[in-house]
């Protein structure tokens, strides 16, 4: 909870400030003919194991990519190592950078119909679990999936089920760590896999 008072406390200073630099999405358009293979040339992806860019906030894709160049640059002992697209951005510059981000922020998120989703996963979502210290995911994302993109929150509504899977499970395991504050390692570390499982399902539900 205390680190979560301090993320809102960011939101604030962020709001006081200059937001991130503004990019041109049709600029970005061309630009992003390069992420199309697995991201779809709409940002909306079609393999499940890479998310859905589409509607996303631009300030939260540009974090990202800034964080997979990052580690790129330094072998990962900075920002979000991914071998692919750690290859993907090493060589973009700031300015396509906020352009890409620009134009997949302008696109429209297709949300698919879920079938069964768990009663387990809206709970975990809505209310958490007192017990066991866990933040209801619906305090950073908002009820509907929307997340902030000032306070650096991400919107998870709609997103590909195994995509939410595999990133849950790195927060946990500490395979991925550029989250605000280490919130969401604080968090996935009290999960376990039948929560990871029935949160996955129920966020990719959330239209």
């Amino acid at each position: 909870m205390k680190k979560l008072a301090l993320a809102l406390s960011v939101v604030i200073a962020t709001l006081s400030s200059s937001a991130m630099a503004e990019g041109n999405a049709e600029a970005g358009k061309t630009k992003a003919i390069m992420c199309s293979a697995c991201h779809g040339m709409d940002g909306n992806s079609m393999i499940d194991m890479y998310p859905k860019l589409a509607g996303q906030h631009a300030t939260y894709l540009q974090k990202q990519l800034q964080d997979f160049r990052a580690a790129a640059q330094t072998g990962g002992k900075e920002g979000r190592m991914d071998p692919i697209m750690g290859g993907m951005a090493v060589g973009l510059k700031d300015q396509d950078i906020e352009d890409i981000a620009a134009f997949f922020s302008s696109q429209t998120k297709l949300v698919a119909d879920v079938k069964d989703v768990p009663v387990q996963g809206e709970q975990l979502y809505k209310g958490g679990d007192v017990s066991r210290g866990i933040t209801a995911c619906m305090a950073c994302h908002g009820p509907e999936g929307k997340g902030a993109g000032l306070a650096g929150f991400p919107a998870i509504g709609g997103q590909h089920a195994n995509y939410i899977k595999i990133q849950l499970t790195k927060f946990r395991n500490a395979g991925r760590h550029n989250d605000l504050n280490g919130m969401m390692q604080d968090i996935a570390k009290k999960l376990n896999d039948a929560d990871i499982e029935a949160l996955s399902k129920y966020i990719s539900s959330i239209k």
